[in-house]
């Protein structure tokens, strides 16, 4: 330290290497605060980043380099906020007139002079910890932060709004918007931003399905290191709580077992587990069964054996994904989705990856441009594309149920019939799924024994594991004119949850029960 006091060549040096290092910047010269720290450690520390944290950084650096929006779904607790307020110094520090904005739906979350909760006074917290050498010429902390501002005399500056006033304030290199997933009137937001930066990142903890900020999730893409990721999509950031190398599975368990106490398990869910559905009502299928439902294979000690099934959900709108699902038994083997192409080329896409996986069947949403698959399809077959023993076949949503006359509960004289429960087959379907993972989840926490067959298990690497979980928890419950069972996929203007569509189809094979040779195509 003594060296860079008096070595001005050398700050000039050290100075150029932090230009190019934000992580090591970080590492070196930031600290963060946690009022929670008992004696001997202090409530101030070196904000000393974990892999996780890093690769935070990384991703904030790409959405400013490639001018595109990120969203940070995060869990409690995982320094994301601080990470930002960092970057923020960061940026108004080493980039000539950088105009960063933050904004929040409460003027004192933004900045509360004093108070260590609010954005602006972590970011002062930071720039005040750093020597007088590493400042800029002529800052003066009284002239130059002032409420909801910070002002490099460079040029460079850090501004606040909050409530529907966000995005008011004119033109910005990054905007970050703190738990807009809990905004009252985001539509107005968006609009005013949308004029005023390229790169807006939404971090927030979750806050069920009918918001901006879970559509904006839906819509993105989870970004990983050095995964590129088309231009015009939102990245997505996912901190985990296992992402902290402070926390395991004793302290899950501690902190879940008191929640549950409380009776405040819905809260933990959504807070800890990032559970969007955790505080919505008539959820078909619950988060909890499907978390339990992860390599379930493994925690029953039972292998993937029997049919080979696939089922492609084709996207019918601008926006839609094409979606393929493949399991082995009752074990997902597969899930994928993908926006480009047409309704033709997505069905070759879905024959050629079932083939090389040895699927016995796949079948495809015969709805709509369902069409456009049977065509493909027989042209395939004609030529000889398809082998025999690949068979494709469709799978009509608003058709009857399967096996009308039987019950709901098979063998349970106290249930309805089939055709007097359900809508249609697909509301079946999902409650044939959601029977699945209820006695996955039973067998898994509860220890009740199930025939295997019975159950499903979703393996812990499947590439897109979480949006997998949360699409199969969209769907709602709802009742038609004449009280059957029913089902609404998008609630609240929510997106089509196509990977959860495909499985479900995947799961209910359609062999019996309805006949597709007298559908008009």
């Amino acid at each position: 330290m003594t060296e860079l006091t008096n070595d001005p060549t050398l700050r000039a040096g050290v100075m150029e290497f932090y230009r190019e290092n934000p992580v090591q910047w970080i590492n070196d010269w930031a600290i963060t605060y946690n009022p929670r720290n008992k004696k001997p450690l202090p409530k101030i520390m070196p904000f000393l980043l974990f892999k996780r944290q890093e690769e935070f950084v990384q991703f904030l650096m790409e959405c400013l380099h490639e001018g595109e929006n990120g969203l940070v779904e995060k869990c409690r607790d995982i320094g994301a906020t601080w990470l930002c307020a960092a970057i923020s110094a960061w940026l108004w520090l080493f980039i000539p007139g950088a105009s960063i904005g933050w904004g929040s739906r409460k003027e004192q979350l933004v900045d509360r002079s004093g108070d260590p909760d609010s954005i602006f006074q972590k970011i002062r917290m930071i720039i005040n910890n750093l020597p007088g050498w590493m400042l800029p010429a002529g800052f003066n902390d009284q002239k130059n932060m002032t409420h909801m501002k910070i002002i490099n005399p460079t040029g460079a500056t850090i501004t606040g709004e909050a409530g529907d006033n966000i995005g008011r304030g004119g033109r910005k290199l990054i905007y970050f918007k703190d738990e807009s997933a809990h905004y009252e009137r985001p539509e107005l937001i968006e609009a005013a931003l949308g004029d005023n930066t390229d790169v807006q990142i939404d971090i927030s903890s979750v806050y069920g399905t009918g918001n901006v900020f879970y559509r904006r999730r839906m819509a993105g893409e989870v970004w990983l290191p050095g995964k590129k990721i088309a231009k015009g999509k939102t990245r997505v950031f996912v901190f985990d709580w296992r992402d902290h190398p402070g926390k395991n599975q004793e302290w899950y368990d501690q902190r879940r077992a008191k929640a549950e106490s409380e009776g405040l398990l819905h809260l933990f869910a959504q807070e800890v587990d990032r559970d969007y559905s955790a505080s919505l009502e008539g959820v078909i299928i619950p988060a909890k069964w499907v978390e339990a439902a992860v390599d379930a294979h493994i925690k029953l000690k039972f292998v993937a054996t029997g049919e080979k099934v696939a089922a492609l959900d084709v996207a019918d709108e601008g926006g839609d994904k094409n979606a393929l699902a493949m399991r082995y038994g009752v074990v997902l083997q597969y899930g994928e989705h993908w926006g480009e192409g047409d309704a033709g080329e997505s069905a070759r896409r879905a024959v050629m990856e079932s083939l090389n996986a040895g699927m016995g069947e796949l079948y495809y949403d015969a709805v709509g441009v369902g069409a456009a698959v049977k065509s493909e399809t027989n042209r395939m077959k004609k030529d000889g594309q398809i082998p025999r023993t690949l068979s494709i076949l469709p799978w009509l949503a608003g058709a009857s149920p399967l096996n009308p006359e039987g019950r709901m509960i098979p063998d349970d004289l106290n249930t309805p019939m089939n055709k007097d429960f359900f809508a249609n087959l697909k509301a079946q379907a999902w409650w044939n799924l959601r029977t699945r993972f209820e006695k996955t989840y039973k067998a898994v926490t509860q220890g009740v024994t199930y025939n295997p067959d019975e159950l499903i298990s979703l393996p812990s690497n499947l590439p897109n594991l979480h949006e997998i979980k949360m699409e199969l928890s969209q769907a709602q419950k709802k009742a038609t004119d004449v009280g059957k069972f029913s089902v609404d996929k998008k609630p609240d203007g929510t997106r089509s949850p196509n990977l959860a569509d495909a499985i479900v189809m995947c799961y209910t094979p359609v062999r019996t029960g309805v006949d597709y040779s007298k559908l008009v195509w």
